[in-house]
Formats: structure tokens, C-alpha cells, sequence
């Protein structure tokens, strides 16, 4: 890990709180050396108390961490006060969540995605941020008779305004497919879930079972949409994958992937992943953030099937009685592993159940317009 960044990590006491940021750092390519809890995170001018970010300065001096990445959202003035008293450099969790998924972007849509979470991001903190650069002195009147500050708000959103109307055409284009492949009466079939549930196991297994593939189809949706055909029973649907959920993800950020995550709300069938190896803790506050993200989208629940990966990692005990917990009440529950492949043919039955054509084309006419 000598290539990772050396980082201390400020986040709140529970386990569940720790581990995800600490995934979340080595997804950002840093290298946890501590772990700082503390119960109230954003109360102070250091984002942290006064006695932590003492003890924060001490740590970087002893494990030459040159990062602090707070698991909070914080202000610019607070890192800046932080990053001054400890000599580190000072990120929160929205930060840390974006530099992951600007490293990720690989298309042009998924970097317009990026920039324009960037520009939400930032839009809050220009008047910190210029406040800072003319270190602690009123912002002069500038050209126009306006505001410095005023002048970053306006460049901040004239640049929105362009990557929304690109983004736009993007939707355009991916609704005109939509409308197309209704049209040809294959169903689309949508994974989504948490981050780290085995979304993209599931994809390859479920996928490499497909005996035809076909590139020119719907050439222009995510290459992570591929044609799986059951030859046998002349069925055939469109599995896509999805960007991983995560907890406590800032509203801006869906709302600027909303172009790509639209895919959910327009599915024949969602295929929402939770890793059942997990404590019930975890289990819980994962499907929540999950159903929160889907509400979000207006993903109708009744397209739903909750998947429960990993069940190979639980006791026979616990496999046999994973579906009926209290957790997963409202959901239809189909249990898997995607790794060892158990439970993939009561899987496959149930997508072909829930996607039968004669049953979306009734559904057709009672789905509300978007």
C-alpha cells in the first residue's frame, strides 16, 4: 500500500460508521494509519473539538499522515482551520465520495455526471472559499460593482446550467431507447443495491449464461448493459448494472447521476443486492439507504425483487431462515451466491416470472409517465 496516500480517519463511534469509511478511503487510494471517533463530528470551528484537533496535530506529527478525512460534511472554514492547526490536508466525506468518483468516470456522461456534483459541491462553500483566498479581508467591489464572491456564484452556475443541458440530451437519447426496446417488447432488467453487495458478480455470472450477445443493440446504453438469452424458452432481457448506493449519500450527488441512475426508474424488474452475510445492523441501515435512494428515483417497489447475496458465508441455520427476517417484510426475497452460484436457477425463474411479456404489457397501461 506504500502507492496509497497515509490518512487519519475522524468518524463516529459505531462499527458500521468505521467500516464504511474506511472502505471508502481505500476506494480513494489512501492508507488508514488511525481511527478518531467522536460523537458529535461538526460542532466546532475545527469540525472536530478543540481537544481532538490537538490530539489530530499530534497524530500526523507521529505517523506522518498527510491527510485528515473527516466523515462528515464540513464547511471550508473548518477544514481550513483544521488543515492550519494540524498541517495536513483536511477532506470530508462528500469530498472523499467525489475524488472516488471522478477516478471512476470513464465515459463523457459519467464526467459530466462528476462535474456537475463538483459544481454542487462547491457552490455552498464559494463564499468560504473567497473569504479564504483574500485570507480574512472584505471581498472589494470588482468589475460591475459586484462582489467578488457574487462573480464565483454566477461562473459556478452558468457552468451548471451547460453540463445540465448536455446531460439533458443524454436523457433524451436514453428515453428514445427506451421507448424503442418497449416497442420490440424486450424487458430490462436493472441490478442496483449497496456498494460492495456483489452487484457485479451477480452481472458477470448471470451473463456469461447468455449464448448470443449482440453489440449493435442499443449501442449507446452503459457497457455494462448486456443481452442474456434463454434460447430454450425464446426469452431473452437486458441486464444492466448500476453505480453502487451508498449511506448518507448527499442528495446533489443523485440528483446529478439522476440521468444514468433513470435507468432504475424505467425497469421492468430491480434486482436489489444486500450482502446477507452482514450483522442485522448493517443489513438494516444498508436497506434503508437503499429504499431512500429508490423513493428517490420513484422506483415503483412492486418491480422489486430483493436479492440476498452471499448466503454461502452464513451457518445452514441462518441460510434456511434468512429470507423470513422481519427486514425484509414488504419485499419478495429470492436467495443467492453469486461467487459459488447457489440459488441462481430459482433466480433466473423468477426474473422470466416477473418479466413475462404478456404480464408488462397489462402493467404498461397503468405506469404513470415520468
Amino acid at each position: 500500500m506504500s502507492q496509497f496516500t497515509k490518512a487519519i480517519v475522524v468518524t463516529y463511534p459505531d462499527q458500521f460508521a468505521k467500516d464504511e469509511v474506511i472502505g471508502l478511503a481505500e476506494a480513494g487510494e489512501y492508507e488508514v494509519v488511525r481511527v478518531v471517533t467522536q460523537k458529535d463530528i461538526v460542532r466546532s470551528s475545527y469540525g472536530v473539538g478543540s481537544g481532538k484537533a490537538q490530539e489530530l496535530e499530534g497524530m500526523v506529527a507521529d505517523t506522518h499522515a498527510e491527510t485528515i478525512i473527516i466523515d462528515e460534511s464540513i464547511t471550508s472554514s473548518q477544514a481550513n482551520n483544521l488543515a492550519a492547526k494540524t498541517h495536513a490536508r483536511v477532506i470530508d466525506r462528500e469530498r472523499l465520495i467525489l475524488d472516488i468518483f471522478a477516478k471512476r468516470a470513464l465515459s463523457t456522461e459519467a464526467k459530466l455526471q462528476v462535474k456537475l456534483a463538483e459544481l454542487r459541491y462547491q457552490i455552498p462553500r464559494a463564499r468560504d472559499e473567497v473569504r479564504h483566498s483574500t485570507k480574512g479581508e472584505q471581498a472589494g467591489f470588482m468589475g460591475m460593482g459586484e462582489y467578488e464572491v457574487d462573480l464565483k456564484f454566477r461562473s459556478l452556475k452558468r457552468q451548471m446550467g451547460f453540463i445540465k443541458e448536455k446531460l439533458d440530451k443524454s436523457r433524451k437519447v436514453r428515453d428514445l431507447h427506451t421507448t424503442e426496446r418497449r416497442k420490440l417488447g424486450i424487458p430490462f432488467v436493472s441490478l442496483a443495491g449497496y456498494t460492495s453487495s456483489g452487484k457485479t458478480t451477480l452481472f458477470n455470472r448471470l451473463t456469461t449464461e447468455s449464448k448470443e450477445m449482440s453489440p449493435n443493440l442499443f449501442t449507446t446504453l452503459s457497457t455494462t448493459t448486456r443481452m442474456v438469452e434463454f434460447p430454450k424458452m425464446k426469452r431473452k432481457f437486458l441486464l444492466s448494472d448500476t453505480v453502487g448506493f451508498i449511506s448518507r449519500l448527499p442528495t446533489y450527488l443523485v440528483e446529478s447521476f439522476k440521468s444514468t441512475l433513470e435507468e432504475l426508474h424505467y425497469a421492468d424488474l430491480v434486482l436489489l443486492m444486500i450482502d446477507a452475510s452482514e450483522s442485522k445492523e448493517s443489513i438494516g441501515i444498508k436497506l434503508e439507504s437503499c429504499k431512500i435512494t429508490l423513493d428517490e428515483l420513484e422506483v415503483d417497489p412492486n418491480r422489486t425483487l430483493l436479492v440476498l447475496n452471499k448466503v454461502d458465508l452464513l451457518d445452514s441455520e441462518a441460510r434456511s431462515k434468512i429470507e423470513s427476517d422481519p427486514l425484509f417484510n414488504g419485499f419478495a426475497c429470492v436467495k443467492v451466491s453469486s461467487t459459488r452460484g447457489d440459488g441462481l436457477h430459482q433466480l433466473r425463474t423468477k426474473i422470466l416470472e416477473r418479466t413475462d411479456p404478456r404480464k408488462l404489457a397489462a402493467s404498461l397501461d397503468t405506469t404513470p409517465s415520468h
